[in-house]
């Protein structure tokens, strides 16, 4: 598969009719025809029904052109990045993050991070297992994740352990009485993010199956922000770590959890070919700072 494959079935996929897409591309219909045709059979699967006046995305078909569109978009901003990096002389450094690492030190690191003149931050909101893949194709340099996940290559190492708190509406009868997890899995339980797996899902789910209590999954969401969305609506309860209390909403309450030992680690992860790196070795200078700020009480 080419890449003017890819780009001949978007301009296709957005005009459903051949002539209009071949003159866009600036090509004859034939060919154009020919490379769809080349794709589906490389595919394996029909992307389009031929209709007497035009085309249709088949579900195949539909599902695809999201997947292209990301890759053109992320290809775009990929070259666009290199261009604006070669033009300044700055090394392109991309951070990999889960969105409740954002309301912790991420910010504060960030912002020192920038100072340094040889960079140019590139921040990336992505889950645990898109930072692994992420990092071994050099989309990002670093990551910051909730779960464990090992493989060749990667480097984990975990920061610091974070209690977790109860996301309650704010009517709820358990606002003010930090329940238990033996209580709380009475509750409704919202969960995020729903996919890819492994995740911090998992991890919430685990705090209840190790404990063998049985809990009613309501909703699985992608979105951090979507799971206390739906805490606010009074339809669940979810669980977050305590850093996700900056997000400040009037209809929902962040309650303590008084069982012992519920905790989400942050954990940072690199390539294991970029310890010696000097710029990385300065921006973990700033990682660890922020840390030993953090046991001191200090941040």
């Amino acid at each position: 598969m080419e890449l003017r494959h890819l780009r001949y079935f978007k301009v296709a996929a957005e005009e459903l009719n051949i002539s209009r897409a071949a003159a866009r591309l600036h090509i004859a219909q034939p060919p154009l025809s020919r490379q769809i045709k080349e794709l589906e059979a490389e595919l394996g699967v029909k992307l389009f029904e031929r209709l007497p006046r035009g085309l249709a995305l088949t579900t195949a078909g539909e599902a695809f052109e999201g997947y292209c569109t990301q890759l053109l978009e992320r290809l775009s901003f990929s070259i666009e990045a290199t261009q604006r990096l070669a033009r300044k002389g700055k090394r392109r450094f991309g951070i990999g993050f889960v969105p409740s690492s954002f309301y912790g030190q991420l910010p504060t690191l960030v912002r020192r991070l920038r100072q340094i003149d040889a960079l140019e931050i590139v921040l990336q909101e992505m889950t645990s297992v898109q930072q692994v893949a992420a990092l071994h194709s050099g989309q990002i340099d670093i990551g910051f994740g909730r779960i464990w996940l090992d493989g060749p290559g990667v480097r984990q190492e975990v920061l610091f352990e974070e209690p977790v708190l109860a996301a309650l509406p704010a009517r709820h009868p358990l606002v003010g009485t930090r329940p238990s997890i033996e209580r709380l899995a009475e509750e409704p339980l919202i969960v995020y993010p729903a996919r890819p797996r492994p995740s911090y899902a998992d991890v919430v789910l685990g705090m209840f199956h190790q404990r063998g209590l049985h809990i009613e999954v309501l909703q699985e969401t992608n979105e951090l922000q979507t799971a206390i969305g739906l805490v606010a609506c009074e339809m669940g309860i979810t669980l977050v770590p305590r850093t996700v209390r900056r997000l400040v909403r009037e209809d929902v309450v962040y309650e303590g959890i008084s069982t012992a030992g519920l905790s989400s680690p942050l954990i940072m992860c690199l390539r294991h070919e970029e310890k010696h790196d000097p710029l990385m070795a300065s921006v973990l200078e700033h990682v660890y700072a922020l840390i030993e700020l953090r046991k001191r009480g200090k941040f």
